[in-house]
């Protein structure tokens, strides 16, 4: 269960392709081998009302939160994490011309006694 969710300010999503974006990091995640293929979520919500700093208008954020079942290594996720933020900031580098975006990345454990789950993506797949 890798979901990465991402929320980007709409100021900010006038300024990119955020299906690309998405597009993206999805690769990365295939492309670490750390997560299984039918698990793999990343998904993009646009925010309208937000206040950021000194509350100047052409203030930007996309803050991503990556999810993910428990039982991985340390090792592992901070190499995964650190493939995806390094693939966000590379796509995001022209927004960072200007002092008014701020990108931000969390991974959080999930604990398997607190989450349920079915689909059935992962039959289809073979996994």
């Amino acid at each position: 269960m890798p979901h990465l969710s991402l929320e980007i300010s709409d100021n900010i999503a006038a300024r990119i392709d955020v299906q690309e974006l998405c597009v993206r990091l999805h690769e990365v995640m295939v492309k670490s081998g750390v997560f299984p293929l039918g698990g793999i979520r990343v998904r993009a919500h646009l925010v309208s009302n937000y206040v950021i700093a000194d509350a100047e208008t052409e203030n930007g954020f996309i803050d991503m939160v990556l999810r993910m079942g428990a039982g991985r290594s340390l090792a592992d996720r901070k190499m995964a994490g650190q493939q995806i933020f390094d693939a966000a900031t590379a796509y995001l580098a022209p927004l960072f011309q200007k002092p008014h975006f701020a990108l931000s990345f969390e991974i959080r454990d999930i604990d398997p006694e607190l989450s349920w789950k079915k689909n059935s993506i992962h039959a289809r797949l073979g996994h």
